[in-house]
């Protein structure tokens, strides 16, 4: 379920940055809100069969990391969210980071990998890095010249780091019950 769930999320992804006359034709035939109602219950899908796929997968070890890691990860961790948070609004990060969710995402995935050395982080935590580290490649392709646009107020900076923090208080809230394993600090 957890291989199933990666590839059905990726592959919904890949339709509009890889297949763009895919999404075309549906869009054509079925609509926009068509599309993006189908678009959202197979991404629902996905990551229902993600969350039960790592629940019931029986996970075998395949390497250890540092303990001292933990620390430097945590704070990786908080640079993933938070480019997360910056990719829904304006933000003079846009200046440096010209896809911060799919970034955010990549450092989320090697992060979990720096922790977690054991099989279902590899096909969740590798799928989901090499998905995104894909996604770049192809938006950026199809987008061509990156045109970066102006620079915002820093009260919208700082509303973007609240943004964040809520955001990474949420995901540390709902860890446990997603994964069965609690965020430790």
């Amino acid at each position: 379920m957890l291989v199933l769930g990666v590839l059905l999320f990726a592959t919904v992804h890949f339709i509009p940055s890889l297949a763009p006359d895919i999404k075309a034709n549906a869009v054509r035939r079925i609509g926009d809100w068509g599309y993006k109602g189908i678009f959202s219950l197979l991404l629902l899908a996905a990551f229902g069969l993600m969350i039960m796929g790592w629940r019931d997968a029986d996970p075998a070890f395949l390497y250890s990391t540092p303990p001292g890691l933990h620390k430097f990860v945590l704070c990786l961790l908080l640079v993933a969210f938070w480019l997360m948070a910056v990719s829904a609004r304006k933000s003079r990060v846009r200046l440096l980071v010209r896809h911060p969710q799919l970034t955010g995402v990549a450092l989320w995935g090697i992060s979990h990998l720096l922790l977690n050395g054991d099989s279902r982080a590899i096909v969740l935590f590798g799928g989901m890095t090499v998905w995104s580290l894909i996604e770049i490649v192809a938006i950026s392709h199809r987008e061509g010249v990156w045109i970066k646009s102006g620079t915002p107020s820093w009260s919208t900076e700082v509303v973007t780091v609240v943004i964040a923090a809520i955001m990474i208080g949420l995901i540390v809230t709902a860890h446990p019950w997603l994964s069965g394993v609690p965020v430790s600090w």
